[in-house]
Protein backbone atom coordinates (compact mmCIF):
# COMPACT_ATOMS: atom_id res chain seq x y z
CA UNK A 1 0.00 0.00 0.00
CA UNK A 2 1.30 3.35 -0.93
CA UNK A 3 2.36 6.14 1.81
CA UNK A 4 -0.42 8.62 2.47
CA UNK A 5 1.94 11.11 1.26
CA UNK A 6 2.32 9.88 -1.88
CA UNK A 7 -1.22 8.46 -2.22
CA UNK A 8 -2.08 12.57 -1.94
CA UNK A 9 0.24 12.84 -4.64
CA UNK A 10 -0.91 10.34 -7.25
CA UNK A 11 -4.48 11.29 -6.29
CA UNK A 12 -3.85 14.68 -7.12
CA UNK A 13 -2.06 14.00 -10.37
CA UNK A 14 -4.82 12.00 -11.33
CA UNK A 15 -6.81 15.21 -11.19
CA UNK A 16 -4.69 17.29 -12.99
CA UNK A 17 -4.69 14.54 -15.76
CA UNK A 18 -8.17 13.98 -16.02
CA UNK A 19 -8.65 17.82 -16.34
CA UNK A 20 -6.00 17.59 -19.22
CA UNK A 21 -8.04 15.17 -20.74
CA UNK A 22 -11.65 16.85 -20.71
CA UNK A 23 -13.10 19.26 -23.13
CA UNK A 24 -12.38 22.79 -22.22
CA UNK A 25 -16.08 23.66 -22.23
CA UNK A 26 -16.98 20.86 -19.68
CA UNK A 27 -13.76 22.20 -16.94
CA UNK A 28 -14.62 25.19 -14.43
CA UNK A 29 -12.05 26.04 -12.82
CA UNK A 30 -11.56 27.84 -9.59
CA UNK A 31 -12.18 31.61 -9.52
CA UNK A 32 -9.13 33.78 -7.60
CA UNK A 33 -10.70 35.36 -4.35
CA UNK A 34 -11.97 38.35 -4.42
CA UNK A 35 -11.92 40.35 -1.04
CA UNK A 36 -12.70 43.40 0.00
CA UNK A 37 -9.84 46.08 0.62
CA UNK A 38 -9.51 47.34 4.24
CA UNK A 39 -7.30 49.74 5.71
CA UNK A 40 -4.54 48.86 8.26
CA UNK A 41 -5.69 47.36 11.66
CA UNK A 42 -4.12 49.03 14.67
CA UNK A 43 -2.63 46.61 17.93
CA UNK A 44 -2.69 43.63 15.33
CA UNK A 45 -1.58 40.35 17.27
CA UNK A 46 -1.75 36.55 16.17
CA UNK A 47 -3.53 34.42 17.80
CA UNK A 48 -0.94 32.34 20.19
CA UNK A 49 -0.84 28.80 19.78
CA UNK A 50 -2.79 25.89 21.86
CA UNK A 51 -3.58 22.49 22.13
CA UNK A 52 -6.70 21.57 20.68
CA UNK A 53 -7.27 24.77 18.54
CA UNK A 54 -7.93 23.25 15.33
CA UNK A 55 -9.14 24.31 11.30
CA UNK A 56 -10.82 22.27 8.91
CA UNK A 57 -10.35 23.14 5.09
CA UNK A 58 -11.77 22.22 2.41
CA UNK A 59 -9.13 21.58 -0.85
CA UNK A 60 -9.76 21.98 -4.47
CA UNK A 61 -8.05 21.52 -7.50
CA UNK A 62 -7.88 25.12 -9.24
CA UNK A 63 -7.92 23.42 -12.83
CA UNK A 64 -11.27 22.15 -12.32
CA UNK A 65 -12.45 23.10 -9.02
CA UNK A 66 -12.78 19.30 -8.31
CA UNK A 67 -12.87 18.57 -4.48
CA UNK A 68 -9.96 16.98 -3.59
CA UNK A 69 -10.07 16.17 0.07
CA UNK A 70 -11.18 17.66 3.56
CA UNK A 71 -8.31 18.05 5.82
CA UNK A 72 -8.66 18.73 9.68
CA UNK A 73 -5.25 20.70 11.49
CA UNK A 74 -4.93 20.39 14.98
CA UNK A 75 -2.74 21.73 17.52
CA UNK A 76 -1.76 18.96 19.60
CA UNK A 77 1.84 20.36 21.20
CA UNK A 78 3.20 23.27 22.57
CA UNK A 79 6.64 24.70 23.68
CA UNK A 80 9.85 24.56 22.15
CA UNK A 81 8.45 23.43 19.20
CA UNK A 82 4.34 23.59 17.91
CA UNK A 83 3.14 20.36 16.47
CA UNK A 84 0.09 20.60 14.25
CA UNK A 85 -1.67 17.16 13.30
CA UNK A 86 -3.23 17.19 9.69
CA UNK A 87 -5.70 14.21 9.19
CA UNK A 88 -7.71 13.83 5.40
CA UNK A 89 -10.89 12.48 5.31
CA UNK A 90 -10.25 10.74 2.08
CA UNK A 91 -6.34 10.29 2.64
CA UNK A 92 -6.18 9.41 6.42
CA UNK A 93 -3.26 10.57 8.70
CA UNK A 94 -0.90 13.27 6.78
CA UNK A 95 1.83 14.32 8.11
CA UNK A 96 2.89 16.95 10.82
CA UNK A 97 3.50 20.45 10.17
CA UNK A 98 6.08 21.61 12.89
CA UNK A 99 6.32 25.47 13.95
CA UNK A 100 9.68 26.52 16.00
CA UNK A 101 8.84 29.27 17.03
CA UNK A 102 5.06 30.06 16.76
CA UNK A 103 5.05 31.78 12.94
CA UNK A 104 8.25 29.63 11.75
CA UNK A 105 8.11 26.51 10.12
CA UNK A 106 10.79 23.66 10.66
CA UNK A 107 8.70 20.94 8.92
CA UNK A 108 6.16 21.81 5.96
CA UNK A 109 4.03 18.92 4.88
CA UNK A 110 2.01 21.55 2.76
CA UNK A 111 4.56 20.68 -0.26
CA UNK A 112 5.26 17.18 -2.39
CA UNK A 113 7.51 16.08 -0.98
CA UNK A 114 7.24 17.26 2.49
CA UNK A 115 10.30 19.43 3.28
CA UNK A 116 12.12 19.05 6.58
CA UNK A 117 14.13 22.69 7.13
CA UNK A 118 17.86 22.94 7.78
CA UNK A 119 17.10 26.42 9.43
CA UNK A 120 13.13 27.78 10.26
CA UNK A 121 11.92 29.96 8.04
CA UNK A 122 8.89 32.68 8.16
CA UNK A 123 5.19 30.68 7.41
CA UNK A 124 3.78 34.32 7.45
CA UNK A 125 4.78 37.76 7.24
CA UNK A 126 6.65 38.79 10.17
CA UNK A 127 4.95 42.02 10.40
CA UNK A 128 1.53 41.98 9.90
CA UNK A 129 0.95 45.29 7.92
CA UNK A 130 0.92 45.96 4.28
CA UNK A 131 4.04 46.57 2.35
CA UNK A 132 6.25 44.77 4.15
CA UNK A 133 8.67 42.23 2.52
CA UNK A 134 11.33 39.80 3.31
CA UNK A 135 13.35 37.15 1.80
CA UNK A 136 14.80 34.01 3.47
CA UNK A 137 17.43 31.00 2.45
CA UNK A 138 17.72 27.67 3.73
CA UNK A 139 18.04 23.74 2.91
CA UNK A 140 15.57 21.06 3.50
CA UNK A 141 15.64 17.35 3.45
CA UNK A 142 12.96 15.03 2.39
CA UNK A 143 11.52 13.34 5.56
CA UNK A 144 12.53 10.23 5.34
CA UNK A 145 15.91 10.73 3.17
CA UNK A 146 18.28 12.71 5.58
CA UNK A 147 21.19 11.50 3.67
CA UNK A 148 20.68 14.53 1.37
CA UNK A 149 19.45 17.87 1.17
CA UNK A 150 18.22 20.55 -1.25
CA UNK A 151 18.59 24.73 -1.47
CA UNK A 152 15.34 26.29 -0.39
CA UNK A 153 14.43 30.22 -0.83
CA UNK A 154 11.20 31.94 -0.12
CA UNK A 155 10.16 35.77 -0.70
CA UNK A 156 7.18 36.76 1.31
CA UNK A 157 5.13 39.71 0.32
CA UNK A 158 2.56 41.60 2.48
CA UNK A 159 0.21 42.63 -0.26
CA UNK A 160 -3.45 44.31 1.66
CA UNK A 161 -5.98 44.23 4.19
CA UNK A 162 -9.08 42.33 2.71
CA UNK A 163 -12.23 41.45 4.35
CA UNK A 164 -12.97 37.15 2.52
CA UNK A 165 -15.47 35.19 2.98
CA UNK A 166 -15.34 31.32 3.35
CA UNK A 167 -17.83 29.09 4.87
CA UNK A 168 -16.29 29.11 8.20
CA UNK A 169 -17.85 33.10 7.79
CA UNK A 170 -15.89 36.10 7.13
CA UNK A 171 -12.61 37.63 7.97
CA UNK A 172 -10.51 40.49 8.32
CA UNK A 173 -7.39 38.85 6.51
CA UNK A 174 -3.77 39.97 5.54
CA UNK A 175 -3.15 39.11 1.75
CA UNK A 176 0.26 37.94 1.53
CA UNK A 177 2.61 36.27 -1.51
CA UNK A 178 5.16 34.34 -1.07
CA UNK A 179 7.30 32.69 -3.84
CA UNK A 180 9.90 29.99 -4.61
CA UNK A 181 11.76 31.24 -7.55
CA UNK A 182 14.78 28.80 -7.97
CA UNK A 183 14.47 26.04 -6.01
CA UNK A 184 16.00 22.94 -5.91
CA UNK A 185 13.71 19.97 -6.19
CA UNK A 186 15.09 16.29 -5.16
CA UNK A 187 14.06 15.19 -8.47
CA UNK A 188 17.00 15.67 -10.28
CA UNK A 189 15.48 15.65 -14.07
CA UNK A 190 13.99 18.49 -13.15
CA UNK A 191 16.14 21.81 -14.39
CA UNK A 192 14.64 24.88 -13.35
CA UNK A 193 11.85 25.06 -10.28
CA UNK A 194 9.65 27.29 -9.47
CA UNK A 195 6.26 28.15 -7.09
CA UNK A 196 3.74 30.80 -5.90
CA UNK A 197 1.25 31.04 -3.26
CA UNK A 198 -1.03 33.56 -2.50
CA UNK A 199 -2.64 33.22 1.04
CA UNK A 200 -5.58 35.20 2.91
CA UNK A 201 -4.21 35.08 6.77
CA UNK A 202 -6.47 35.75 9.71
CA UNK A 203 -4.48 37.15 13.01
CA UNK A 204 -7.94 36.44 14.86
CA UNK A 205 -7.78 33.00 14.34
CA UNK A 206 -4.26 32.14 13.70
CA UNK A 207 -4.09 30.53 10.57
CA UNK A 208 -5.18 31.24 7.21
CA UNK A 209 -8.95 31.42 5.82
CA UNK A 210 -7.70 30.80 1.89
CA UNK A 211 -4.46 29.22 0.42
CA UNK A 212 -4.14 29.01 -2.97
CA UNK A 213 -0.75 27.03 -3.94
CA UNK A 214 0.94 26.10 -7.30
CA UNK A 215 4.43 25.45 -8.88
CA UNK A 216 6.02 24.46 -12.18
CA UNK A 217 9.05 23.06 -13.38
CA UNK A 218 11.12 22.16 -17.02
CA UNK A 219 12.62 19.28 -18.24
CA UNK A 220 15.52 19.04 -20.48
CA UNK A 221 15.16 20.09 -23.43
CA UNK A 222 12.02 22.41 -22.67
CA UNK A 223 11.65 26.23 -22.45
CA UNK A 224 9.68 27.90 -20.07
CA UNK A 225 6.25 28.47 -22.06
CA UNK A 226 5.80 24.35 -22.28
CA UNK A 227 6.46 24.25 -18.51
CA UNK A 228 4.51 21.41 -16.38
CA UNK A 229 2.25 21.89 -13.81
CA UNK A 230 2.55 20.39 -9.90
CA UNK A 231 -0.39 20.48 -7.87
CA UNK A 232 -2.04 23.63 -8.21
CA UNK A 233 -4.75 23.25 -4.94
CA UNK A 234 -7.03 25.78 -3.42
CA UNK A 235 -8.07 25.56 0.37
CA UNK A 236 -11.02 26.89 2.22
CA UNK A 237 -11.59 27.59 5.45
CA UNK A 238 -15.08 25.61 6.91
CA UNK A 239 -14.52 26.00 10.90
CA UNK A 240 -12.47 26.66 13.37
CA UNK A 241 -11.26 26.68 16.76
Amino acid sequence: MAAPELQVNLGRRALLLTAASLPVACISSLPFPQGVTEPQPFNVQMRPPQVGQQWVYNVRNVFNSLPVDTITETVVSVGNQIRISRVGNKLGTLQDEIQSPWGFVLQDPHWNPPQQLQRAIPLWPEELRAGWSGSYQTRYEVLGYPDSSYYWGLNIDAQTWESVQAPAGDFLTLKYHSSAPAFQSNDFSRLANWRDEDVWLSPKIGRWVIRRSSGRYILAGMNIAGALWEDYLESELVSWK
